[in-house]
């Protein structure tokens, strides 16, 4: 199980990477969430897939699972989805003053 979620979280830091290096803005944002989806997954499995009782301090129960990493990922979480609403409308800003979201054609030239 472990390999597979590697596999899978590899197979999108791969896949983020790729939109990362287009030249559209769009596919550039797309790629930001897909590496924090990557990294997701593998903070999630560095913290080992183990199956046990909660986190909660009780009788009789002797095998916890380990809270950090679900923190860890639940506050990427946030954070991902902050930088992506702000990555969204600064690409709708900039597409509403530059009619394109292509970056070759948004860098600023020196006479204007």
């Amino acid at each position: 199980m472990e390999i597979l979620m590697c596999i899978l979280g590899g197979s999108l830091f791969a896949a983020g990477i790729y939109l990362l290096l287009q030249r559209q803005l769009l596919r550039i944002i797309l790629g930001t969430a897909l590496v924090s989806h990557g990294a997701h997954l593998l903070i999630l499995t560095m913290g080992k897939l183990n199956r046990g009782a909660p986190p909660v301090l009780s009788e009789g129960i002797e095998q916890y699972t380990d809270p950090l990493p679900q923190a860890l990922i639940l506050t990427s979480i946030v954070i991902s989805f902050g930088v992506t609403s702000f990555l969204l409308v600064l690409a709708y800003r900039a597409y509403q003053k530059n009619k394109t979201d292509m970056m070759d054609q948004m860098r600023g030239t020196e006479d204007e």
